[in-house]
């Protein structure tokens, strides 16, 4: 029997009905409707779509519906850029520059790295409106093998260590408001940290619609935090506490090459998930003019949130006690609160939360595109946190950051040699947005930098690590891939999986 034939009946909301199909898998956005009669009853293709490159074919039983605004649009890039970042890494950017002047620079310009990023993004998100954001744009420049390398890293590292770091920083001060006397206890930080994962991912099978609406609600809610922190900080500059704001030690400063670049590992952690929009771009509403508008307005909104907040800081607190501070807005809280100090811890569970809904949310629309083209495997295309779980139980915030920053910079100066090469091997294909020819290649520029960098100035076995796994990903291309071996018990997995689990493979097709 085919796997097509054993999944009719498996449909999360009951199984099949007359003149249509509809599935439901753990993203809770895969919609497959039958015929492209029914796809343009719910909106998924539109004429306006069609301009805007590669859309989700309407004969494939499986695509995504386009059901993110431009508001959910702004909410997924906030939301996901506002985690624990700017809640505790002021300190590591204080201790690797030594200068509040520097470290403010830093800031700026992580946050219009960011944007310039995010702005050559969305050229080719919408030059190709399919989800996978990286993957898609190495399929249309390189070909299989780097998009692969990208979809086995990705898939297997960069996404799953995102969200274990964010739901581990979730765990830490959900923890602490309860653990007063000493450092919470390890095991009981990763057993929340696995809860909140299952809890988020229960939220995201469920529908798109409750996911998006959960990411929604939190975004107001950790705009309000800030906003409480801004204005304390303006409270306290209005009694004319800025004595430490008018020593910007530019002269004092230790950093070297190799500091300013982890520095910048450190600041743009804070601003990652400016590209998280282009994960979605198949499911974003009218994408040419939301998906860059979306960038426009989410960026510089968390860009001037970062600024305000790292002034409130240093108009509470010293340069000391913000560079010995593991948790930054724990310290100003019980510096200016008072019996309200723990409106900052909930602050960043809050904040934290919402990130990783919105990192779960956009990580698994790359394992579909992936598994989509036959580059990984159908029990992959299943959305699920089981990875970050693991990473959750055997791994660190810092060595998840490190393997993580470095790794994730080397694919997006990748994303800009993609732009730079299309516009010659691909000159007349539909670009409803272009951007500047600068952009890409400046940020093709900092990112081999970033790369380099540490690596000249101290080189580190994760460093090592990293590249040796992007390439072991060749040593699974060549076999399984490009001459399609196949494993014989992986097919009797997937279908156990898929019956269990109600959800569709992605590499589906009907037989009519």
């Amino acid at each position: 029997m085919h796997q097509h034939e054993q999944s009719h009946g498996n449909a999360c909301n009951g199984g099949a009905h007359e003149g249509g199909l509809v599935w439901r898998g753990c993203s809770g956005g895969c919609d497959a409707e039958d015929g492209a009669a029914g796809a343009l009853a719910d909106g998924n293709l539109n004429p306006g779509d069609k301009l805007e490159g590669s859309d989700a074919a309407t004969d494939d039983p499986v695509h995504l519906k386009r059901r993110v605004g431009l508001f959910s649009g702004v909410a997924l890039i906030v939301g996901t850029m506002i985690g624990s970042g700017i809640f505790v890494s002021p300190s590591g950017l204080l201790e690797r520059t030594g200068s509040v002047g520097i470290s403010f620079i830093i800031w700026m310009a992580c946050g219009l790295l960011s944007l310039l990023g995010a702005l050559a993004y969305a050229e080719l998100g919408t030059m190709n409106t399919s989800s996978g954001a990286e993957y898609a744009y190495f399929m249309d420049a390189f070909g299989g093998p780097p998009a692969f390398l990208f979809s086995w890293v990705s898939t297997l590292v960069l996404k799953p260590s995102q969200m274990a770091i964010i739901c581990l920083s979730f765990a830490k001060y959900a923890v602490e408001p309860f653990v007063s006397e000493c450092e919470p206890p390890h095991a009981l930080v990763k057993l929340v940290a696995v809860i909140s994962i299952v809890m988020i991912l229960a939220v995201n099978c469920y529908s798109v619609n409750l996911a998006t609406n959960v990411q929604n609600i939190f975004t107001a809610a950790k705009l309000v935090a800030i906003a409480i922190i801004v204005c304390g900080g303006a409270y306290k500059l209005i009694l004319g506490n800025t004595r430490h704001l008018q020593e910007p030690n530019f002269a004092s400063s230790t950093a070297t090459l190799g500091n300013i670049a982890t520095a910048f590992y450190t600041g743009l952690w804070a601003y990652d998930g400016w590209n998280n929009l282009n994960y979605v771009t198949e499911e974003i509403k009218n994408p040419s003019k939301n998906l860059p508008l979306s960038i426009i307005i989410g960026i510089p909104l968390v860009t001037l949130c970062y600024a305000l907040v790292n002034v409130s800081y240093l108009a509470v607190m010293s340069v000391s006690e913000m560079a010995d501070s593991e948790a930054v807005a724990v310290t100003f809280g019980n510096r200016l609160l008072g019996p309200l100090a723990w409106l900052m811890p909930l602050a960043v569970t809050i904040s934290t939360f919402g990130s990783a809904n919105g990192t779960l949310f956009v990580a698994g629309r790359l394992c579909f595109a992936a598994s989509r083209e036959g580059h990984l495997l159908d029990i992959l295309s299943y959305v699920h946190s089981l990875i970050a779980v693991a990473m959750v139980l055997y791994g660190t915030i810092d060595s998840l950051i490190d393997f993580f920053s470095f790794t994730a910079w080397i694919f997006y100066g990748g994303a800009m040699l993609a732009l730079i090469v299309m516009r010659y091997t691909k000159p007349h294909a539909p670009r409803p947005y272009k951007v500047p020819i600068i952009i890409p290649y400046i940020v093709l520029l900092v990112s081999s930098y970033l790369v380099v960098a540490p690596i000249i100035d101290k080189p580190q076995w994760e460093y090592l690590y990293a590249a040796s796994f992007i390439l072991g990903g060749l040593l699974v291309y060549i076999p399984f891939v490009k001459l399609g071996y196949s494993l014989p018990f992986m097919d009797k997995i997937t279908v156990f999986l898929q019956m269990v689990l109600e959800v569709v493979p992605t590499s589906t097709t009907f037989e009519y």
